[in-house]
């Protein structure tokens, strides 16, 4: 299988990109996006050249490391679908393919397609917990959660913070995550000592981070690979809301 790539090379943080074409035609259709730019990288380690730096860690969809953009949709064109788990057999052979990385001011790319999600942590260490007593383990019973509630926040924690919303978001907003992350806390018993906190400290931090505002055109939920829905952008603000009264 033939395909050819226009990548976006950057050397460094503060260093001009460009695209650069590259063309590759001994690919298995059962290769994932991210195998086809090992085996690129290495003909180009062959030839002396720099190889095309993207991240990556798990490869099963589950770690959130990799992503970028392909043909201008982030993690590609199948619907809930990481990057490393994209198939090359759902492109035509000789078919060109525009490569490059999220782009948000809140994700400065640091090499190539690998940009700096740094601010996603920081969300999370804003409030991204809840508190537990010591001592051995609860039995798991003793805690009685409604099954609409334990299903919604289930559904929540499968975000895997990958960024795809934020880089699929005209905004570029980084709502969809920061909401997955106060929803699936704040619909669960242990999480709602710190719920009203919770809500102001990461809300507060991602607006610090230079991310967008929401304005639910919804294209965060489009390429989100789990399927988070934008009904956990509502509680996020019906939490923020009320938390933002109650501690005037």
């Amino acid at each position: 299988m033939k395909l050819i790539f226009h990548i976006w090379r950057q050397p460094a943080r503060n260093k001009p990109g460009r695209m650069v074409r590259y063309e590759h035609a001994n690919l298995n259709p059962d290769m994932s996006m991210l195998e086809a730019l090992d085996v690129l990288n290495e003909d180009l380690i062959l030839k002396g050249e720099e190889p095309v730096v993207f991240e990556h860690d798990c490869r099963e969809g589950i770690c959130g490391s990799c992503g970028f953009m392909i043909n201008g949709i982030a993690h590609g064109p199948l619907p809930k679908t990481t990057v490393c788990q994209l198939t090359l057999r759902h492109f035509r052979d000789g078919e060109e393919l525009v490569l490059e990385p999220w782009r948000a001011r809140a994700f400065p790319v640091l090499k190539d397609l690998m940009v700096d999600r740094s601010a996603f942590d920081r969300i999370i260490a804003a409030g991204g917990y809840i508190s537990i007593p010591a001592g051995s383990a609860p039995d798991g019973n003793d805690i009685l959660v409604a099954k609409d509630d334990s299903d919604r926040a289930m559904d929540a924690a499968a975000c895997i913070g990958c960024g795809a919303c934020v880089a699929a978001c005209p905004n570029a907003s980084a709502s969809l995550f920061t909401a997955a992350k106060i929803s699936h806390l704040g619909l669960l018993p242990q999480g709602q000592p710190e719920r009203d906190s919770r809500a102001l400290r990461m809300v507060k931090t991602m607006n610090a981070e230079s991310f967008g505002q929401c304005t639910n055109i919804g294209e965060c939920e489009a390429v989100c690979p789990k399927g988070i829905r934008l009904e956990v952008i509502a509680r996020m603000n019906h939490d923020f809301i009320g938390a933002s009264w109650r501690a005037r």
